[in-house]
């Protein structure tokens, strides 16, 4: 039978029967389960948003690896990017990258939306019904790339440079609102803000990105990251090898991803 909703074909049912029956009778925990992407590679799209949190547009513009800096600090619009499909990683993968290549990878805990229905040209007071759900992800950057090329497609997209998961929360049964992200790096919290925070909020991005093109059904909005990236200090805190960084959201689980250098 077709799927009900679209977006089912875009993630992955990766329990068997066996497994699943396992766990709800208890013979197994779900402490001995790896998560991995609940989202099909190839994805669809991954779209993501700049500077969509005021404090973090401020630290990211005093940063120096703004490419594009002397444009306002707060954006008039939304500031909108993609990653690479093949930058997917589950919720506890490693982050890989080689030191030759980038030696300023930082982390970017956000709160991504699954988009669950064709759309086009959508009101921003309609979009949320084009919502499936919800999503951790890390928007991990190599800054330094980032800065180099004067656009931010590659820095964002080195392999393993989104970890998503461990699972999507569906509409209904979380308030979007009340989302609280956070992050750590080696148990020191980083990050924490809430989605009621952005400048441009969940239906104001569908309705932006809608009104140029078609979105699909397991197309990810990852709606920006909140201030405490490591540009933000002085100096910078950039990941290193056997780092470990967690991004906690309210209703929408953990990432627990180490850093491996190739």
């Amino acid at each position: 039978a077709k799927d009900l909703n679209p977006v089912l074909s875009v993630v992955e049912r990766r329990i068997g029967q066996t497994e699943l029956v396992a766990l709800q009778d208890g013979e197994a925990s779900f402490d001995d389960v790896k998560f991995l992407s609940p989202v099909s590679v190839p994805v669809r799209n991954i779209f993501a948003v700049g500077k969509n949190y005021t404090e973090h547009a401020a630290e990211f513009d005093k940063s120096g690896f703004n490419a594009t800096s002397g444009a306002a600090a707060i954006p008039a619009f939304p500031q909108l990017f993609t990653k690479a499909t093949t930058s997917l990683a589950g919720p506890t993968d490693d982050i890989r990258f080689d030191p030759a290549h980038t030696s300023s990878v930082d982390y970017e805990g956000e709160i991504g939306v699954v988009i669950g229905a064709e759309c086009r040209n959508v009101d921003a007071s309609a979009a949320m019904d084009k919502v499936f759900g919800f999503i951790a992800l890390n928007d991990v950057t190599a800054r330094d790339l980032q800065k180099n090329h004067a656009q931010w497609f590659l820095g964002k997209s080195l392999d393993t440079f989104c970890p998503v998961g461990p699972w999507i929360t569906t509409r209904d049964e979380a308030s979007a609102q009340a989302m609280k992200v956070q992050t750590w790096v080696n148990g020191e919290l980083r990050q924490s803000a809430q989605l009621s925070d952005l400048i441009f909020d969940v239906p104001t991005l569908i309705a932006t990105l809608s009104k140029a093109m078609t979105l699909l059904p397991g197309d990810i909005i990852a709606t920006g990251t909140p201030v405490g990236v490591g540009i933000g200090f002085t100096p910078p805190k950039f990941l290193q090898n056997g780092d470990v960084v967690k991004v906690a959201i309210t209703s929408l689980g953990e990432l627990n991803n180490r850093i491996r250098t190739l």
